[in-house]
């Protein structure tokens, strides 16, 4: 009879990505679709779209981070300035909102307002 060797299995960390998409590496500028994968206070209707100003460089647990940044809206228009706490295996890019245009004002009302400031 032949001997079967076995390897035996390669354990693999906790903390590793190992069954998951690779971490999001947040830099400011970044904007990040923020759900439950990232902290169960983000889950259902709570998710976000953030747009990352700051990566604080404080301590964490291993994975996890501060982020500085604002809420966007569909539009891209920022609703609300956040610090969030969050696993980086959690973030995911998100498509970045149209720019804002502003469109220029009528003609007849910037006529009218220079006929009031003669």
């Amino acid at each position: 009879m032949s001997a079967v060797i076995v390897n035996p299995p390669v354990p693999v960390p906790s903390h590793s990505t190992y069954g998951r998409q690779a971490s999001v590496v947040p830099e400011p500028g970044d904007v990040l679709y923020v759900n439950r994968d990232a902290s169960v206070q983000f889950s259902g209707d709570r998710a976000l779209i953030f747009r990352v100003i700051k990566v604080s460089d404080q301590p964490t647990y291993h994975g996890w981070v501060w982020l500085t940044g604002y809420v966007l809206d569909q539009t891209g228009n920022a609703l609300d300035r956040r610090e969030i706490y969050v696993r980086k295996t959690g973030l995911r890019k998100a498509a970045r909102p149209p720019a804002m245009v502003r469109q220029p004002k009528p003609a007849a009302r910037k006529a009218a307002r220079n006929a009031l400031r003669r």
